[in-house]
């Protein structure tokens, strides 16, 4: 599914024309995107939360020549799905 599914989606169920579905969804996202961006975890409940991790520098090889190096800081997002999207995916069945 990509982002023009979605837009479809809530269009069908909203019954409201593309153009506004499409403003939603762009809302949405970018809701999250600065609320992410901001340092702040983003919880929909019975759906998910996104949360960012903080990785610190660490050594590492480079792959190719083998050479030590250093990896550089950075934060990882990460997508825990919640309880109830997990049984729904799996049929029931946690």
């Amino acid at each position: 599914m990509v982002k023009a599914d979605i837009v479809a989606k809530v269009q069908d169920r909203a019954r409201m024309l593309n153009r506004e579905a499409t403003a939603v969804v762009e809302s949405i996202f970018k809701i999250m995107k600065d609320t992410l961006e901001a340092g702040e975890d983003v919880k929909i409940s019975g759906f998910a939360t996104f949360k960012l991790k903080k990785k610190v520098d660490r050594m590492g090889r480079n792959p190719v020549t083998g050479e030590p190096m250093t990896i550089v800081a950075r934060r990882v997002l990460s997508f825990k799905p919640s309880i109830l999207l997990r049984k729904a995916v799996n049929g029931g069945i946690q």
